[in-house]
């Protein structure tokens, strides 16, 4: 996808480790479509060359005030002119300092006070020493007070060996966030939850009674409320996707465990969405230990799970909220089906596919339904599609 299509990004590196990061950092604003003008500071060359820059960006590197190639001798003011967002990443210690007070003694923070209404968006890495002390952080609540949008640090191992906060994102990650960045903020204030992936309910230690899911829709419709600005919880199942950047995950097993972490997350929520692919049936008397082949076929007892769906709109129909969204895989009769089935759950809002047809497939076509009847979405990727259904339940919230 180019969802970075006709958008202009002034991309300053200052120094530290982390600009090896700005090379595949790079390398993904580009691929998903963008243009780059890379800056960057003396500190910055002495981790990474401009040559590697210029080679990924396609076009020659500034590094100095001083550029007699500018028509006005003004590149703090020619480069951000046309630029849709000027991200600086890897970000300092020490030039979180220059922002914070306005300083200008080279080109990149010059341009960055000079940038006039280019959006300004920070990418932290530093020790996590430095990260916590308190100037750092009294420059971060000035920064962000000036209108920065800062993103980040995560917390892990770091280059000089210890762990904690100040690891700059990885690039896949500033790449989303850059992205969210622009999308519309249709849900900014709210809280949704999201529940996504299968469930396994075992039947002894090593075997169990699951769904076929992905989770993919899910981790889309996760990502697509982030990118909205929702403050987004995601109760997965058992899958191997990554988290989608910004948004909490809750990682659960069994049915069971998916309506408590349900239950403790939507207390406060404004929206959920049910995509969870829920067993109907975990298995009554599931064995503590292996079962050998050589006792013969186990006789398994089943019994219902939790309708995790209708618990929460039971529970909205008498506080008002979370405005619940439900979701239907069905094999046949779609139309039937999934009018039938928001009835019966109780819910304002249900989509329904062919799940047979879209399990695991990075594209899907939605039928939503409402007290109205029933709209089709044409088949999108799911995280076009995902961007629809926000839009869509951002609509009813009113």
């Amino acid at each position: 996808m180019n969802d970075l299509a006709g958008k202009h990004i002034v991309l300053g590196l200052t120094g530290g480790i982390a600009c090896y990061k700005a090379a595949a950092l790079c390398r993904e604003l580009t691929r998903a479509g963008a243009t780059v003008q890379v800056v960057m500071t003396d500190a910055a060359r002495e981790f990474i060359t401009p040559t590697t820059m210029q080679a990924l960006s396609g076009r020659p590197v500034a590094t100095s005030q001083w550029n007699a190639g500018e028509p006005n001798a003004m590149p703090h003011i020619n480069l951000t002119r046309d630029a849709h967002a000027l991200l600086i990443a890897p970000c300092s210690a020490d030039f979180m300092a220059k922002l914070a007070h306005g300083q200008a003694n080279d080109l990149l923070s010059t341009l960055a006070v000079a940038r006039g209404a280019c959006p300004l968006l920070l990418a932290p890495a530093m020790n996590v020493e430095m990260w916590t002390h308190p100037a750092v952080q009294r420059n971060l609540r000035q920064i962000e007070a000036d209108g920065a949008v800062v993103l980040g640090p995560a917390a892990g191992e770091q280059a000089c060996g210890e762990v904690g906060l100040g690891r700059m994102l990885e690039p896949e990650q500033l790449r989303d966030e850059l992205i969210a960045f622009f999308q519309p903020k249709l849900l900014a204030g709210k809280r949704v939850v999201v529940t996504a992936g299968p469930t396994f309910e075992p039947i002894d230690p090593v075997r169990g009674v699951t769904n076929h899911s992905s989770g993919k829709m899910g981790y889309a419709i996760a990502r697509a409320a982030h990118e909205a600005g929702a403050a987004v919880v995601l109760v997965s199942g058992p899958t191997a996707l990554p988290t989608p950047t910004g948004v909490q995950r809750i990682d659960v097993e069994r049915a069971d465990e998916m309506l408590a972490a349900t239950l403790d997350a939507v207390d406060a929520a404004d929206v959920f969405i049910a995509v969870a692919a829920v067993a109907d049936w975990k298995v009554a008397n599931a064995s503590g230990s292996k079962l050998k082949k050589e006792g013969g076929a186990p006789v398994l007892q089943f019994t219902a799970n939790p309708d995790i769906l209708a618990t929460v709109a039971q529970q909205a129909s008498t506080r008002g909220k979370p405005y619940c969204v439900g979701f239907a895989a069905e094999s046949e009769n779609l139309l039937e089906n999934g009018a039938a089935k928001r009835l019966r759950k109780g819910v304002p809002l249900l989509v329904g596919n062919i799940g047979a047809l879209t399990f695991g497939r990075d594209d899907n076509e939605f039928v939503l339904f409402d007290a109205e009847g029933s709209t089709p979405i044409p088949r999108a990727d799911k995280l076009s599609l995902a961007r629809r259904l926000v839009a869509e339940i951002a609509q009813r919230l009113g």
